[in-house]
């Protein structure tokens, strides 16, 4: 295939967008970042015109009009009919002969491994667990939030500490010391003037996601409830997991689990060394490993699996993101 067989990888979270092209020989031609990827919210067209400006500025930039393939993790590809939709829309857009389309959260496994098996447990705005096996077998959950049976995330987790916070204050709960240190992150006298100010947009909407370090906070200094929280979110990143290694039968073989997103990536010691000791119970041979990798790695390589690029190509491509 050599230099002209080229992938574009895109990995589109819904806060920012990461593109890539890459030769056969993993060699990074140019990069592109964008603003994020939400269909949902915008309309599909409206996001696939967003999404075309980071592309055509690595196209350019690459000196390139087209590629051979465009791998794309995608957040908001829950379904396969979802994955499908988007590769069409992607396909319109005329930059490769072919398309794949995966959850993004596939990104942040195939960046954390050397061949496409294992599975990986994504914890940050919200939550999402997926598995593969080189032979094309895959595990994954809807993640739609509560809906699907899902908790916790950075999101789902500053809800439930403000849920606490809000009933020790009033008097309907038990005390926590979050009913404090919530609203005192923003200078707040009160979880009330806290939940008066989010309510009424005095705080943005997207400003709540700096109350998880501070849940994290209160765990860590003792505080029973923030505790149980932290306690909640590990036996729930453990479940995924399990059931996702049980799904690919590899629960009896050593397998990587990779713990990726803002939530897991802190490293809070409470959180993952719980997760890693109620791994250690019930997956023995579960090696649990946090990934830091910018997730495009991940679609780069997934691309190149699909071109059939060798280990060559593959430690080439990790030496631009890793080294």
């Amino acid at each position: 295939m050599g230099l002209t067989a080229r992938v574009l990888a895109i990995d589109a979270g819904n806060s920012k967008t990461d593109v890539a092209i890459v030769t056969t020989d993993g060699e990074v031609l140019a990069t592109a970042r964008g603003g994020g990827f939400r269909p949902p919210a915008v309309g599909l067209d409206t996001a696939m015109r967003e999404l075309a400006a980071p592309v055509a500025q690595a196209l350019a930039a690459a000196g390139v009009t087209s590629v051979t393939h465009v791998s794309a993790c995608l957040a908001n590809a829950d379904f396969p009919v979802e994955e499908e939709r988007l590769a069409s829309a992607l396909r319109a857009r005329g930059w490769a002969e072919t398309v794949t389309v995966r959850n993004d959260t596939f990104a942040i496994l195939r960046a954390g491994v050397t061949v496409p098996r294992g599975v990986a447990v994504v914890c940050g705005a919200g939550i999402n667990c997926v598995g593969m096996r080189p032979d094309g077998r895959t595990a994954r959950f809807p993640a739609l939030g509560r809906v699907s049976g899902d908790w916790g995330g950075g999101w789902g987790l500053v809800e439930e500490a403000l849920w606490h916070a809000s009933r020790a204050e009033d008097g309907r709960g038990a005390p926590t010391e979050l009913s404090r240190t919530l609203p005192a992150h923003f200078g707040l006298p009160s979880t009330h003037a806290l939940v008066e100010a989010l309510h009424l947009e005095r705080i943005p909407a997207p400003r709540r996601h700096e109350l998880t370090p501070v849940l994290f906070a209160t765990a860590a200094g003792g505080d029973a409830i923030a505790r149980a929280l932290v306690e909640r979110q590990a036996e729930e990143v453990v479940a995924m997991a399990v059931v996702a290694l049980t799904r690919l039968d590899l629960l009896d073989e050593e397998t990587p689990v990779l713990l990726g997103g803002g939530v897991l990536a802190a490293r809070h010691a409470q959180l993952n060394d719980r997760i890693e000791h109620m791994l250690a119970e019930r997956a023995p041979k579960a090696v649990p490993r946090v990934v830091t990798a910018r997730p495009v790695l991940g679609a780069a390589l997934l691309g190149l699996d699909r071109l059939g690029a060798g280990q060559g190509a593959q430690r080439r491509l990790r030496g631009h993101y890793e080294g």
